[in-house]
């Protein structure tokens, strides 16, 4: 009977320490650094404003970007999760790269997501089904000038329970009429983690 009423006790206290709130996306990142040396949201956006950074500063990119009437079209690959770790947020990184690119106002994105499903309703709008008066034609969607291509890298060092990941997210732009290298940009991302201190 003892023993089962200091189970009740514990687990009581350890229900009632229990606490839960709302906090924003910057807080909630730095309280996961506390818990985890996985990749967060705010390690992407602070990895993607680095790349849109060196790529403005870029001397090639600039040079090349006053060959274009306007604005150059640029279509953007996913870029490639090379770490060993099947749950890195890829798909977060493609979507705030497409953003960041798009916010910059520099750029007339060629959708590379909705190409496919574009070119299905262009088919389906020629096959008679539609009043030829409003259909859209085969042959006038926008060709890219440039391409970028991407992959983010992990490297662990690891020694007496402490380790050190070097993430490394490399983006690098392409001219696709005359295949040379415009640009290639890196930026490092460094996570610490102490196993001992954790008991682990």
């Amino acid at each position: 009977m003892k023993i089962a009423l200091i189970f009740l006790s514990l687990l009581t206290v350890s229900c009632s320490s229990f606490k839960a709130e709302r906090v924003d996306a910057k807080e909630s990142d730095e309280r996961a650094l506390e818990i985890t040396d996985n990749w967060v949201s705010e390690d992407t956006r602070k990895a993607i404003k680095e790349v849109i950074k060196q790529m403005e500063k870029h001397p090639r990119f600039k040079k090349q970007l006053k060959r274009y009437r306007g604005e150059p079209k640029v279509f953007v690959a996913e870029v490639q999760n090379n770490t060993s770790e099947a749950y890195f947020p890829i798909g977060d990184m493609n979507d705030e790269l497409l953003f960041e690119l798009s916010n910059s106002g520099e750029f007339v994105l060629v959708d590379a997501a909705a190409r496919e499903k574009i070119l299905d309703e262009i088919t389906y709008q020629n096959d008679g089904m539609v009043d030829p008066a409003t259909s859209k034609q085969i042959g006038k969607q926008l060709g890219a000038d440039l391409m970028i291509f991407g992959n983010v890298y992990m490297k662990p060092e690891k020694r007496d329970g402490k380790t050190i990941k070097e993430y490394s997210v490399n983006l690098r732009m392409t001219d696709i009429q005359k295949g040379i290298e415009v640009l290639r940009t890196r930026t490092k991302v460094y996570k610490y983690s102490d196993k001992s201190s954790f008991g682990w």
